[in-house]
């Protein structure tokens, strides 16, 4: 069965661009134009992707409203913002509410394909069948990528996607240095050097809400970051 992706665009000439696009690549594809039409869409049917605008009609930020209210219904759904708005903060705004990539406009159709094949990828690696191995527990930090789970302290962190792979490259060999690179690797997954320093911040605010004194990501300026363990 194929997958199946949704969009969520007010320009119905570009949707079509996109949605013809995946559909030769056998993607099932689902469009929406507006906030209201794709919650009532979402609530019979969750997508295996969405991909939305930041601005939906008449609600100027609508995008980012439709994504909280999204991943709320599906924790683990990988998001991508697909947006004309390239200013940096609101990228950080489209991040911080748990979109796994945000693109603009300006992307070419294969390098949109992919970033879809690469969360595509993770998901079905998720999914699979894995060795014991996919159990990591650094100190107070405890990941299980066979139930897509991560704790801190015993509590939950409520991670996506692209943050539970990128907590699990980091602590799997403390005190090692992973460039951004090594990261996106790790991830499967084509971002830009902002996309992961904003995963990097959003990361570290999670541990934080449990945790205010967690220090266990550090920088190593110039290169990338690090797991620190107490053990």
């Amino acid at each position: 069965m194929s997958r199946h992706i949704a969009i969520v665009e007010d320009e119905a000439a570009i949707a079509a661009n996109y949605c013809e696009a995946l559909e030769r690549l056998g993607y099932r594809v689902s469009h929406y134009l507006d906030r209201a039409s794709a919650l009532a869409g979402f609530e019979q049917q969750l997508p295996e992707l969405a991909i939305i605008d930041v601005g939906l009609g008449a609600e100027v930020e609508g995008g980012f409203e439709l994504c909280r209210q999204l991943r709320s219904m599906a924790p683990l759904l990988p998001i991508i913002f697909l947006t004309a708005r390239d200013s940096e903060l609101d990228m950080i705004s489209g991040l911080r509410l748990g979109a796994d990539d945000y693109l603009t406009k300006d992307i070419s159709q294969a390098h949109m394909q992919a970033r879809i094949v690469a969360l595509f990828r993770r998901v079905d690696a998720l999914k699979a069948d894995h060795s014991e191995d996919n159990t990591l527990e650094r100190g107070q930090l405890a990941l299980n990528l066979d139930r897509m789970a991560g704790h801190w302290q015993g509590q939950d962190l409520e991670l996506t996607i692209t943050e539970l792979w990128i907590i699990h490259a980091l602590a799997k060999h403390p005190g090692h240095v992973k460039n951004r690179q090594q990261l996106m690797d790790a991830a499967n997954v084509v971002l830009d050097d902002n996309t992961i320093t904003s995963h990097i911040k959003r990361i570290r605010k999670k541990f934080q809400r449990i945790d205010p004194s967690f220090n266990a990501i550090a920088t190593a300026y110039g290169m990338g970051y690090r797991w620190q363990s107490s053990e």
